[in-house]
């Protein structure tokens, strides 16, 4: 009867652990510290239409979160169409970042483009494909890229398991460098004109809104 209990508890506790994930309630420890880095405001020139907005930074602290460092790169802010949504949950970079949006701004956040690309993710990375291009390739690479998001609220890690694509959302917030301990590390690119690996944004997300 008591090993009964126990498995029938083991079974009740993983239950809760699987639904705290799959109703996007799981929030990374980042949450609980990321206050400490300042905010800023949405730029009033940002739009679907334009590149995202980055600054340098200036006195904005590195961040101590569990057995990671992470350490603000840049002001980032982007307002476009969401080409892909993807969740993660196992790998390591959930610890930090439980989605990926791929996004699209300028001409790749336009519906009438956006039907001739067939686009996916998976693996952290972002893929296209065309029969015909309808806009130039060096455009399509210039203007989309696949963004690992790293909320820093609950309220943002709530809001981001709700977004879907086809979307228009803008967000804001930091682009990042992660170092663990252990000696695994995590860069964001600070680019928009790089592909490939180590080309994604990797970006603690302070406000997401939908258009």
């Amino acid at each position: 009867l008591v090993n009964m209990f126990k498995r029938l508890l083991m079974l009740v506790v993983l239950g809760a652990i699987g639904y705290r994930y799959w109703d996007g309630t799981h929030v990374p420890a980042i949450a609980t510290t990321a206050s400490a880095i300042p905010s800023f405001d949405f730029s009033p020139r940002l739009a679907p239409r334009i590149d995202p907005i980055q600054k340098p930074v200036q006195g904005v602290p590195s961040l101590r979160v569990e057995h990671y460092v992470v350490t603000p790169l840049a002001q980032f802010q982007v307002a476009g169409r969401v080409l892909s949504a993807r969740r993660y949950r196992s790998d390591r970079e959930a610890d930090l970042s439980p989605v990926d949006l791929a996004m699209g701004w300028g001409r790749m956040a336009d519906p009438a483009v956006l039907r001739e690309i067939d686009i996916s993710q998976g693996g952290r990375f972002y893929y296209w494909h065309v029969d015909v291009f309808p806009i130039p390739a060096t455009e399509i690479a210039r203007h989309s890229a696949n963004m690992h998001l790293v909320p820093a609220t609950a309220a943002v890690a709530k809001k981001l398991v709700s977004i879907a694509q086809g979307q228009e959302v803008r967000f804001k917030g930091y682009l990042l460098q992660v170092q663990a301990d252990d000696g695994w590390h995590w860069r964001s690119s600070t680019s928009r004109d790089d592909t490939g690996a180590g080309a994604c944004e990797l970006v603690l997300v302070d406000a997401i809104e939908v258009l």
